[in-house]
């Protein structure tokens, strides 16, 4: 009790200095490519923490080799990966504390009531791009670490803290550190599960569709084959899909989430005028790997649908549809939900929080899954952050959550890493 009585006056104390560090690091646009700055921000505070760093820029020739590595960007120069280390005195266990960096692109400007870079504070809630997907959990981390610094009881096992790069498109940043050498005996990622436990998370891959048609005059439309027509057929396939898989979804940390894996339609471009019947349609989307499945089953899954097309419509067995797997790719991870690592959280939380937090499955992809099935680590998703408004206009967090969390992941610090490996 005396312990949990510190903590809260520490980060009593610290409340206003994270805020600021916080409102710095939303208030720099870190997209892809433009992570630089937000990065230092991160250094120059785990040099305030006296923490063992690492800073490096990804080469693509370290990492092009694993199958996990999916990116289709190439130059990652002046964006560095960090990686903050306090030593613990040894034999205990490790904690790997890792957070993306970059953000998703702001959007229509006009969708917010304030600059998307502002990191203003309104009722209790910091507002930005980024705020809770996931410089907020980031933030809380950092806070936790420094809590734990000045609590002066050293921890036998070593905290690895990482701000990585590319989460966003696929994981290159967390890839990197792990074939850099960075292990631990459990890793928590704080990005936003509205304070509940994800021992497990979905994957997803993107997916890119050619449906091929017949040009003609919008005039005599009737001699072309319109591949806009041809492209509905494609995605009424792929929402009966979508249905089939979800309809043997059993898993009950999924019972809550009304598409556990999910088949989406993100992008369709077709046609140059509007008076030539178009020729060929583009589709692009991802889709949802369930934590027991692999890549190559549901890849399979998918292609099948694709190719039974022929069978809906004779015009497919001739012009079949052309099918490119591209950009990022999310592995999904499966963590028992009794595991020693999600209850030990879990009662910290209770402790702080006066209930049981709620264990459910991600709904998104995180770098949880390259952790799990590329280091065999034991992953948890458990963050401050609102699910609700990540990648959306008008994206905020809660700061009392994020206080809540870095009290609960002291403690669990505390807990965790003083135990025997």
């Amino acid at each position: 009790m005396e312990t949990h009585r510190l903590i809260k006056e520490i980060i009593e104390d610290k409340k206003k200095r994270t805020i600021k560090l916080l409102q710095r690091l939303v208030q720099e646009d870190s997209v892809r490519g433009n992570e630089s700055k937000a990065q230092a921000i991160i250094i120059e505070k785990c040099r305030k923490l006296g923490l063992e760093l690492d800073i490096w820029e990804i080469s693509e020739n370290d990492i092009k080799h694993h199958p996990f590595y999916r990116c289709d960007r190439k130059d990652f120069k002046g964006n560095p990966n960090v990686v903050g280390v306090l030593k613990g005195t040894g034999g205990g266990r490790s904690l790997l504390l890792n957070g993306h960096i970059d953000v998703v692109p702001e959007g229509d400007r006009k969708g917010w009531v304030h600059d998307p870079y502002s990191g203003i504070i309104e009722n209790g809630k910091l507002y930005g791009r980024g705020a809770t997907d996931m410089k907020g959990g980031s933030a809380a981390l950092l806070l936790a670490i420094e809590v734990v610094k000045e609590l002066d009881t050293p921890l036998k096992g070593d905290i690895i803290f990482q701000s990585v790069i590319e989460e966003e498109s696929g994981g290159t940043g967390t890839l990197a550190a792990l074939l850099r050498g960075y292990k631990a005996d459990a890793a928590i990622i704080p990005e936003p599960t509205n304070m509940k436990i994800f021992p497990k998370q979905q994957g997803s891959m993107w997916f890119r569709l050619r449906v091929k048609g017949k040009s003609a005059h919008g005039g005599t439309r009737y001699e072309g084959i319109n591949a806009i027509d041809k492209a509905y057929t494609v995605v009424q396939a792929l929402q009966k899909l979508e249905k089939q898989r979800n309809d043997r979804v059993d898993d009950p940390l999924y019972s809550n989430i009304p598409i556990p894996l999910p088949v989406n339609i993100g992008r369709i471009e077709s046609g140059k005028w509007p008076s030539s019947v178009p020729d060929m349609a583009v589709i692009e989307g991802r889709i949802g790997v369930g934590p027991w499945e692999t890549m190559r089953d549901v890849e399979e899954e998918f292609l099948s649908t694709v190719s039974n097309l022929k069978t809906v419509d004779p015009w497919f067995l001739e012009h079949p549809v052309e099918v490119e797997w591209f950009g990022g790719r999310w592995q999904p991870g499966n963590l028992p939900s009794d595991h020693e690592l999600v209850n030990t959280l879990s009662a910290h939380a209770k402790q702080v929080m006066g209930a049981v937090p709620v264990i459910e499955a991600s709904p998104w992809g995180t770098d949880g899954g390259i952790l799990s099935q590329g280091g065999d680590i034991p992953v948890v998703i458990f963050g401050p952050g609102t699910t609700e408004v990540a990648h959306d206009a008008n994206e905020y967090i809660e700061l009392e959550r994020l206080y809540q969390t870095a009290e609960i992941l002291a403690l669990f610090m505390m807990d965790w890493c003083n135990q025997s490996r």
